[in-house]
């Protein structure tokens, strides 16, 4: 997520650049990259929010080492 953050703030300074230049079609393009970066921010901050840590605890060996006093 760190290099898509840095990629979409180099898109907003090469599409102020493009605006101050004159350069529409370039303009044109870039919005369009900008979009598309926008929407996979909104992707991967929706992934990050929706996957927590689970805990599933230890698991019970003693049955499968063939110990048969549960105090062990």
């Amino acid at each position: 997520m760190p290099r898509l953050e840095e990629i979409h703030g180099n898109l907003l300074d090469r599409l102020q650049e493009a605006k101050e230049q004159g350069w529409l079609g370039e303009v044109a393009v870039i919005e369009a990259s900008l979009a598309a970066a926008e929407q996979k921010l909104a992707a991967v901050r929706d992934l990050a929010a929706r996957h927590t840590t689970v805990h599933l605890g230890m698991p019970d060996f003693v049955s499968s080492a063939g110990c048969r006093d549960p105090e062990l």
